[in-house]
């Protein structure tokens, strides 16, 4: 190990002998000054890798010093140690970005203590959360041989996320294939489970989780109250460890009331699922009963121009359509950006409704742009692309203001996504879609093994197209691909992130509520 050098400055330095003695005994190498004078002498021309800093020292103060020692060395830890528990000098030192504060009289194991969690830090929790993965690896293990409802995948997939989350920070690669080959075996598993499972969720009186048509008049008709406005937004293609990865943002303004996965219905596309919730009816039922805002695959025209116009229907069908609402989407940063001026004008409605489509848009333009594929390889540069993207967001000015405002906020999605990996082989008509993670069309040949297959679409109420059309959804992290030019799509969108079909990340998703800070 290399030898760690401290610098300890206080002005009464020969009353610490013992501690200095008892930190050079465990190895350390430890320099002394006097004043916070000699103390920028000495950083100057020798690196150290942590200070201890006295607060009440004659001539420059230790706040001082620190200051001076930040403009120079902007990285170098300093830890504080003060014989005063004056609040103002604390609030002053952390401030500061100091690494730890230690009140007089200090011991030599808080000393040891304080060094192990700022220089050991690291290794120290690589180590401990190696250790804790390899006994949760069993019993994930174990669980995923025995898991049986929905509730049941909700937890597990909740678990798995916690651990990606947990295992990103650490430098142990090894630790990360086998958690991934966990998710692999979790989704072949889920695969079975929907197969299986899906469509009894909707038969009368079914123990069915929430699913997109059932969430608005399940989750969001309780929140909405008289004398509080709510700000319900829907963001696009949102995966639930990406929400997890800015939840500590949006947690500086709002408190956690309430969070519930739901299913996102199949396919798992926008058309489907988004206007399910906004309709609150399956896609069927949606063709059925207002064919003049429905579009199928083969349909020209954008599928998702009617979102308002379902939520309408839907709040009409509830009785609450004297709700005043207002219905926003965001498709562009100049979107955001006027939304975001006008923002305090939503405060007289009682319901908000704002569609972000940034993640979308991104997840879409990785298979574009080179840029974009190289900042989203992999899941953990997807998820620290979407954080990123979203703290220097027109939608977090949305929420900041939405706080300053007294709006309740529910955030949710329609969606999840996933990157795909393996392709497999489907061939179809001219009319069948276009999408890479379902297919719907007549006479598709596709390999078995790798799509959940719904020969009768209305059985889990799904359009058909003509009599003998079916849907396909491709399961974990396949993708459909053509046989005609395969080579070169395969290329093109192998690691890529789609959505439409069968996999944890696609279908167990987000909804949260919570109040203003």
């Amino acid at each position: 190990m290399n030898t760690i050098n401290i610098l300890w400055v206080d002005d009464e330095i020969d009353l610490l002998k013992p501690h200095i003695l008892f930190l050079e005994k465990k190895q350390y190498k430890v320099t002394t000054c006097q004043s916070g004078t000699e103390a920028l002498e000495i950083i100057d021309d020798t690196n150290f890798d942590i200070v201890f800093l006295d607060e009440n020292m004659p001539g420059l103060t230790g706040l001082e010093t620190l200051n001076e020692i930040k403009s120079r060395r902007a990285n170098l830890p300093v830890v504080m140690i003060t014989k005063s528990e004056e609040e103002y000098i604390m609030e002053e030192a952390i401030g500061n970005k100091i690494a730890d504060y230690l009140i007089k009289p200090v011991n030599p194991n808080q000393i040891l203590l304080s060094l192990k969690k700022n220089l050991d830090h690291s290794r120290l929790v690589s180590e401990k959360t190696t250790s804790n993965y390899q006994q949760e690896f069993r019993k994930i293990a174990m669980d995923l041989s025995m898991v049986n409802s929905y509730k049941e995948w909700i937890d597990l997939y909740q678990k798995l996320i916690y651990w990606e989350l947990q295992l990103e920070d650490i430098e142990d690669v090894g630790m990360t294939e086998i958690l991934e080959s966990q998710k692999t075996e979790a989704n072949t598993q889920f695969g079975k489970f929907i197969e299986k499972n899906y469509p009894h969720w909707f038969d009368k009186d079914s123990d069915a989780p929430i699913l997109s048509h059932t969430l608005f008049k399940e989750k969001v008709v309780p929140e909405l109250s008289d004398d509080q406005p709510t700000l319900l937004v829907v963001i696009d293609n949102l995966r639930y460890d990406q929400w997890r990865a800015f939840e500590p943002i949006v947690s500086n303004y709002y408190k956690k009331t309430d969070e519930t996965p739901f299913f996102s219905i199949l396919p798992t596309a926008t058309q489907y699922a988004r206007n399910a919730i906004f309709s609150g009816l399956m896609p069927s039922d949606m063709e059925k009963q207002h064919p003049e805002f429905w579009k199928n695959d083969t349909d020209d025209g954008g599928k998702n121009m009617h979102e308002a116009d379902f939520l309408q229907a839907q709040l009409k069908r509830l009785g609450l359509q004297n709700l005043k609402t207002e219905y926003h989407k965001i498709t562009n940063l100049k979107a955001g950006k006027k939304l975001v001026e006008n923002f305090k004008t939503l405060k007289s409605n009682d319901l908000s409704v704002i569609v972000y489509n940034f993640v979308d848009m991104l997840s879409h333009s990785k298979t574009e742009m080179d840029v974009v594929k190289e900042l989203a390889s992999n899941d953990k540069a997807y998820r620290s692309l979407t954080q990123s993207w979203f703290k220097n967001s027109p939608l977090l000015e949305m929420i900041q203001q939405a706080q300053h405002l007294g709006f309740k906020l529910i955030l949710t999605t329609d969606h999840g996504t996933i990157n795909v990996k393996n392709p497999s082989k489907v061939i179809g008509d001219r009319d069948t879609s276009l999408n890479l993670r379902y297919k719907t069309g007549r006479s598709l040949t596709y390999e078995g093994k790798d799509v959940l297959v719904a020969k009768d679409p209305k059985s889990i109420k799904l359009p058909s197209l003509t009599m003998s059309s079916s849907f396909i959804f491709a399961k974990g992290d396949y993708f459909l691909a053509y046989p005609n030019n395969y080579n070169h799509y395969v290329g093109y969108f192998r690691n890529t992130y789609q959505h439409g079909g069968v996999s944890l990340e696609e279908m167990i998703i987000p909804f949260v509520v919570m109040s203003p800070k």
